[in-house]
């Protein structure tokens, strides 16, 4: 069993992939800022004795490697998933250096800190982001990778870093590129946004666009499942893999429909217009995982599938704070 470190171990992500890491034996180190995660997301893991959680911004270069110096001197870690990162697209829109704070220095100081502590081994979640509005199926090969968004940009810039930390150090990096994944414990995404904007106006739902912006949509089980069979089982230095499911997606007003059929049946949709919801935002792409399939691992559900389940998971979180 390893020894591995989660960045971002509070967030919608993380904190999942810190449940399966001990679930199957694994100690981990945890750290989060909480500027989106929160310790209620770690309340099954921080009673575990294999868990060791810290909170620290990563920006901080000094605390983090006095806590990794600290950390090393007992146990050396085998294996990095660096999940610390802004999330929000369309805050990184208005304030672009969210993303270069929050995404890419965040990687820069954690490849920094590797090699000085000889980790030599990442696993980074990357997005469908990085290809930006482009038509064509988007495979690992699609190039060139022209991002409309800073939120793309950085994961780009991440991912080239990685790439550079493999040439000279590195003895493994994973690099998982994956489109809108939902699921319980989401601290932002359209059915977070939708079910939040119905809480504060139950009257009538207003949804960004016209509708018809269609996404391929993964649900967080499914992500975790794929990123742990690749880890696994590719074993190049660079291994960078789409992770998806295998339809083109569906569209913003099923997931409308959906999330007012669950949470509040009857209520008016009211469409802002327009086939982008903001700047920055990806309205259609197709998406290929056959480099993942040839690998040997395939996802069970489909993007409305997946969209259904998260909308009744993160409607009972919601209801549940309101009850508290």
């Amino acid at each position: 069993m390893a020894h591995m470190l989660v960045t971002g171990a509070a967030g919608f992500i993380g904190s999942h992939l810190v449940d399966r890491l001990l679930e199957a034996g694994h100690s981990v180190l945890g750290i989060d800022n909480f500027r989106r995660g929160s310790r209620q997301h770690l309340s099954a893991a921080l009673p575990n004795s294999r868990f060791q959680f810290k909170v620290l911004d990563l920006n901080n270069l000094d605390q983090y490697r006095d806590m990794l110096a600290r950390v090393t001197a007992r146990q050396p870690i085998d294996l990095v998933w660096h999940f610390a990162a802004n999330s929000d697209i369309a805050a990184g829109v208005s304030d672009p250096q969210i993303d270069l704070r929050d995404t890419f220095l965040t990687t820069f100081h954690t490849l920094l800190l590797m090699r000085e502590f000889a980790i030599r081994q990442i696993a980074f979640p990357s997005t469908s982001a990085v290809y930006g509005d482009n038509p064509a199926p988007l495979s690992e090969d699609t190039g060139p990778l022209l991002p409309i968004s800073y939120y793309g940009a950085m994961k780009l810039a991440s991912e080239a870093s990685i790439s550079a930390a493999a040439e000279s150090f590195l003895e493994r990096a994973w690099i998982f590129r994956f489109p809108n994944v939902v699921g319980p414990r989401a601290t932002h995404g359209i059915i977070f946004d939708l079910l939040r904007k119905l809480a504060a106006n139950p009257d009538a739902l207003e949804v960004l666009g016209d509708g018809s912006q269609q996404k391929p949509y993964l649900h967080v089980s499914e992500l975790l499942d794929a990123m742990l069979f690749i880890q696994q089982h590719a074993a190049e230095k660079r291994n960078c893999f789409n992770i998806g499911p295998e339809d083109d997606g569906t569209t913003v007003r099923f997931i409308a429909d959906t999330v007012v059929n669950v949470a509040s049946p009857g209520r008016p949709i009211h469409y802002t217009g327009g086939n982008k919801g903001w700047v920055g935002d990806v309205p259609r792409f197709r998406y290929s995982i056959e480099k993942l399939n040839a690998l040997g691992w395939k996802p069970r559900f489909n993007s409305e599938q997946a969209i259904a389940r998260a909308v009744s998971e993160i409607a009972e979180e919601f209801q549940a704070r309101c009850s508290s």
